[in-house]
């Protein structure tokens, strides 16, 4: 049965809609699902520098202290189904451009909805969307279990993740206080969801690919945004990947530009503070990020 997910739900949410797209296994294939991203714990001495997203173990830190208004909402993707996401406010006078950010493999955590306060800090309306929620059960608001997280990863269609992808950008750019452009960036399988997004999507303004798999070179065709590429020295998995989205981008005069942080490894900027290599790409790759956002979004 399928049940449109309410605010009033989502307090004592126990479960979610199954619709939404059919499962292939085409579909469900994704380098990235089992995919586990670094360590819990952070290298001796390391401080959460200002100005960039918190580390995997500084989020919930971040989260608790952040002076900007913050808040869940139930996002209405079609006439039974809807999508948790957190909705994080800028401190300015004037409106705003906003910027979707998709989580890694496992769903939304409290990292992801840190980049998104980070968003908001930088200018920006940050929404995290939850893009598992209709297939999750339990706590919505709670950090899912990452095998569980994985599982509904693998049911999440790259129809689906465009279908509610659209819902929250035409949420977000309705919002008062925003203007009605918009951005997304990624991570890991959001990478990866972010770069086909842009081959979805006409309306959007830019889109950010943290160490996430490109579209095919036939998809890219249909490519209006721009975007921006980020990866990590030691992620030769994803890396090998780059020359070939790199040309097949040229060649069919689309906007794509990369870095590559040596000594990086896979999900530096969640894993910032396992080594400094990843501290140091972290600190060049967000600055860069939001520069990009600036151009192509407006400040």
């Amino acid at each position: 049965m399928r049940m449109l997910v309410t605010a009033a739900a989502v307090i004592g949410a126990v479960g979610v809609g199954y619709s939404l797209g059919r499962v292939t296994p085409a579909a469900a294939a994704d380098e990235h699902i089992n995919h586990t991203i670094g360590a819990t714990t952070s290298m001796p001495g390391f401080q959460q520098p200002t100005g960039i997203p918190a580390s995997a173990t500084t989020a919930p830190e971040r989260i608790a202290k952040s002076p900007r208004h913050a808040e869940w909402v139930a996002i209405k993707v079609n006439a039974t189904d809807s999508v948790m996401a957190w909705v994080v406010y800028p401190e300015r006078k004037d409106k705003a451009p906003v910027v979707i950010a998709i989580h890694e493999n496992t769903g939304i955590n409290t990292w992801t909805r840190s980049v998104a306060d980070q968003l908001a800090a930088d200018g920006f309306i940050g929404i995290a969307p939850d893009l598992t929620t209709m297939k999750r059960t339990g706590d919505l608001k709670a950090d899912p279990a990452a095998d569980a997280g994985r599982a509904a990863i693998g049911l999440i269609t790259p129809e689906m993740g465009n279908l509610t992808i659209d819902a929250v950008a035409k949420y977000g750019m309705a919002l008062p206080a925003a203007q009605p452009k918009y951005g997304i960036v990624g991570f890991c399988w959001g990478g990866g969801r972010s770069f086909l997004h842009a081959v979805h999507a006409p309306g959007l303004g830019a889109s950010v690919v943290y160490y996430g798999s490109p579209p095919t070179a036939e998809q890219m065709a249909a490519i209006k945004a721009p975007v921006l590429g980020l990866y990590g020295g030691n992620d030769a998995r994803i890396n090998a990947t780059i020359p070939a989205a790199d040309s097949s981008m040229k060649r069919l005069g689309k906007a794509y530009e990369y870095h590559i942080f040596e000594g990086a490894g896979h999900g530096f900027l969640r894993g910032q503070d396992q080594n400094p290599a990843n501290l140091k790409a972290a600190e060049e790759a967000w600055p860069k990020t939001i520069a990009f956002f600036r151009a192509k979004l407006g400040k």
